[in-house]
């Protein structure tokens, strides 16, 4: 039967529940709650004032008991509205307060979403220490906070004090509880960046400055936020960290700050192992180093002058240093990095008659001196040779032995080349982008305006030239990782130039100023050029390789970044499936990852040759260096896929090389100190790489095979070293094992799972951390990778 309407006029309105079954204990507590509000509506003050005292006590007990607060709260909360109207009424201010901080807790449950009642009241109430209302109202009240501080700053409005001081107290709670990340979270949103120095101890600034650093992946203000983190690392002495901060951010005068504020040899010298990995070029003065012999010592590491040593000390331990069989060897780069038994090799070549054994003879000088830096000037005295062949080699030469050293003597013969209107595209090319690596990251205008007046004079044709990548790129170089410092210049050679060449060069440059910064925004704009275009363009090349580019700087963008390139290869045109294996390539550089050798696996049997061959490509770059059985089992069967197709096999017997680089002792990825440093000229090698394999056919595969070697530039071993202090090298066990995500967690966890136990130097794979098995030495660097000093622990004592 359909149910009749009440005399009211509501329809099917369910009955109403009874009250559940009390206890005689919540009945007695709820009568005497009732009593309390009661009294606060008396007439009598003193009444008043006893009730709000016992009610104001009762909500207390709120935060110290699962159980009361329960209770507690649903007894008054059909109370709620009346003291909320109540509290208009008192006119007693004393009294008022003491009101406000009963509603304040009460707001907890019963506040409107949106409202803030718990904070408006909160300030309305007494002052006094708000950590008695214990943790859970405190934790409520810092996130009505954290939005009323967002709605101010979004309306330019100034943020009051008396709400900075609740952010005062809570911040210092929240430091006493071991909750660092949720008390720099509140900092942030309250914008009050200085009570970040403030409120840190010896205790707690590792793992304060550890969620900072995560942090400014994911911030707009990356700087700011890492500045203060560099403050905090100086002012507690870990100089170690301070140095890493410093280079992230590539402010030269904070290294130097770091080396005047440390007094300790050992300390600098490790200073000098980390510049070293990093790729970048420093020189030490009187202030860093007063003592002659000592600053030339340094010196001597930041210029990798012990690397060789030390990686063939790595293959003697592994037992690798002769070959199995004469397949196994893969002849290029053996020389690399020696440099006084490699020049006397390379000199009688020099001498040649062949042009193109000179050329790679002159190729090869720049090649043993890449990352060692020293001064190449042997190179200059070729550049103005009559055979473009020799003039190339020794131009890459100047490139790759130079690179990021801002020679302004290497500089003026380069941009030379660039003024002169009658020099061939390929030299002209060779030499924008060798000037860019030498001026790596500069922002110099005046190079910039050179490159930009010579792209000026090509025009749409010249975009189908095999090398014409490299005039863009070489201007792009001069930004790496600059971000907003590009702006004006791209945006000039987006109005000015011809369409299609300012579209490309707009997104090379955009591309390398963003690169390694996980930019969302520039992801989405490379994405969108990408679509909605059924004739291919240029420049969406570049834009896939930027989505990568881009993408690279930590792990959660790389994985949406694969996942967005998948996408790709449904619906893309030709020129961005070629250019899709490439940028997969970059995303998982020596890091073989199973989903992605699936898809290039598919890929390098494409019925488009030019995808099939970045696709091996791209095998060969994931896996480099890391000897991986599936990739190498997978290259030897295309091998005989391939064995009447030279281009692709050409490609093959690549990729083959990579995969074994280095008999598995070197690494291509410009990631390292637990992957959170970038080193420019490692991505600035294979960035060159990448841009050259977009048009393989006329570049690698036709009269300029000699482009691979810029990724020598990324080439590092992928070791653990350890040396005393004498820097000898010393074995010590150590624990090998996947790396874990230990920000925000409290006390002392485990940062690594699944370890082994090994001697050094030991081997460390994508992902891989080591840490010190033994308390009989203590590492001068927090991080175990490539070179770490150890010092004798005085208090260690012998088990025996």
């Amino acid at each position: 039967m359909a149910p009749k309407d009440s005399s009211d006029g509501t329809k099917n309105r369910k009955p109403e529940k009874k009250d559940e079954y009390l206890s005689e204990e919540d009945m007695a507590l709820k009568e005497q709650l009732e009593l309390y509000v009661k009294m606060v509506q008396d007439s009598d003050p003193k009444l008043q004032k006893d009730a709000l005292e016992r009610l104001r006590q009762e909500t207390r007990t709120v935060t110290s008991s699962l159980t009361s607060s329960r209770r507690v709260l649903k007894f008054l909360r059909p109370h709620y509205r009346v003291l909320q109207a109540y509290y208009g009424v008192i006119e007693d201010s004393s009294l008022q307060k003491l009101l406000a901080d009963i509603l304040s807790v009460l707001a907890l449950t019963m506040s409107p979403e949106g409202e803030h009642e718990s904070l408006k009241y909160r300030l309305l109430g007494s002052e006094g220490d708000i950590v008695l209302w214990g943790h859970e109202y405190i934790r409520i009240l810092a996130a009505e906070i954290g939005q009323e501080c967002q709605r101010l700053v979004n309306n330019g409005d100034l943020i009051d004090n008396d709400l900075l001081k609740l952010v005062e107290q809570i911040v210092v709670f929240y430091m006493k509880q071991n909750a660092e990340h949720e008390a720099i979270d509140l900092i942030m949103e309250a914008e009050d960046y200085d009570k970040l120095v403030e409120h840190v101890d010896n205790m707690n600034y590792k793992r304060a400055c550890l969620y900072l650093t995560s942090l400014a992946k994911y911030h707009q203000e990356t700087s700011l936020i890492l500045d203060f983190a560099y403050r905090i690392y100086m002012n507690f002495e870990d100089f170690h960290r301070a140095l890493q901060i410093a280079l992230y951010l590539d402010e030269m005068q904070y290294v130097k700050e770091v080396f005047t504020s440390c007094n300790d040899l050992l300390k600098k010298q490790q200073f000098c192992y980390i510049l070293a990995r990093h790729g970048v070029t420093f020189e030490l003065d009187d202030e860093m180093c007063e003592e002659d012999e000592e600053m030339e010592s340094l010196q001597q590491i930041i210029n990798n002058a012990k690397l060789r040593e030390g990686f063939l000390t790595l293959a003697r331990d592994i037992e690798v240093m002769e070959p199995k069989s004469p397949e196994d060897i893969y002849k290029g780069m053996i020389l690399l990095w020696d440099v006084d038994y490699g020049l006397a090799q390379i000199d009688k070549y020099i001498h040649s008659t062949n042009t193109h054994i000179i050329a790679g003879a002159l190729l090869g000088v720049g090649i043993l001196n890449c990352r060692v830096n020293k001064n190449c000037y042997l190179l200059a005295d070729y550049v103005h040779n009559k055979e473009s062949s020799i003039r190339i080699g020794a131009i890459m030469g100047l490139g790759i032995a130079n690179a990021g050293s801002q020679d302004k003597e290497i500089s003026i013969i380069l941009n030379s080349i660039l003024e002169d209107s009658k020099e061939s595209l390929d030299v002209i090319a060779f030499s924008a982008v060798s000037l860019g690596l030498v001026y790596l990251g500069s922002c110099s205008e005046y190079f910039a305006e050179t490159i930009s007046l010579t792209l000026k004079k090509r025009n749409a044709s010249d975009l189908g030239e095999p090398l014409f990548c490299l005039l863009p790129l070489g201007l792009g170089l001069l930004y790496l990782g600059k971000q907003d410092n590009v702006n004006a210049r791209a945006t000039t050679l987006l109005e000015t130039f011809n369409e299609k060449i300012g579209k490309y060069c707009y997104m090379t440059l955009i591309s390398c100023a963003y690169a390694g910064t996980g930019d969302a925004l520039k992801v989405q704009k490379f994405l969108h050029a990408c679509e909605h275009l059924k004739n291919g363009e240029k420049y969406q090349g570049p834009a896939v390789l930027g989505i990568a580019m881009v993408a690279m700087a930590e792990e959660l963008g790389l994985e949406m970044a694969i996942r967005s390139l998948e996408h790709l290869l449904q619906y893309g045109n030709h020129n961005i499936r070629t250019a899709v294996p490439l940028a997969l390539g970059l995303l998982c550089i020596s890091n073989p990852k199973v989903k992605v050798i699936d898809t290039l696996r598919r890929l390098s049997q494409d019925r488009d040759r030019e995808v099939a061959m970045t696709a091996i490509i791209a095998l060969g770059l994931i896996g480099a260096g890391t000897n991986n059985a599936k990739i190498a089992g997978c290259l030897r069967n295309l091998s005989t896929f391939y064995d009447t197709f030279p281009s692709l096999l050409f490609c093959v017997r690549i990729a083959q090389g990579l995969v074994h680089l280095g008999k598995g002792l070197l690494t291509l990825s410009p990631y390292h100190s637990e992957r959170f440093l970038l080193s420019p000229t490692a991505l600035a090698g294979l960035v060159i790489l990448l841009h050259a394999c977009l048009d393989l056919r006329d570049t690698i595969l036709w009269m300029y095979p000699y482009v691979l070697y810029f990724i020598v530039l990324a080439i590092q071993p992928r070791m653990l070293m350890t040396v005393d202090e004498d820097l000898k090298p010393v074995s010590v066990p150590v624990r090998v094992g996947q790396a874990v995500d230990v920000v925000g967690r409290a006390g002392c966890p485990k940062t690594i799972t699944g370890f082994r136990t090994l001697p050094t130097p030991v081997i460390l794979s994508a992902g891989e951390r080591a840490e010190l098995a033994t308390e009989r030495y203590v590492p001068l660097s927090p991080i175990l990778e490539g070179f770490v000093i150890l010092k004798e622990n005085p208090d260690y004592r012998d088990d025996q």
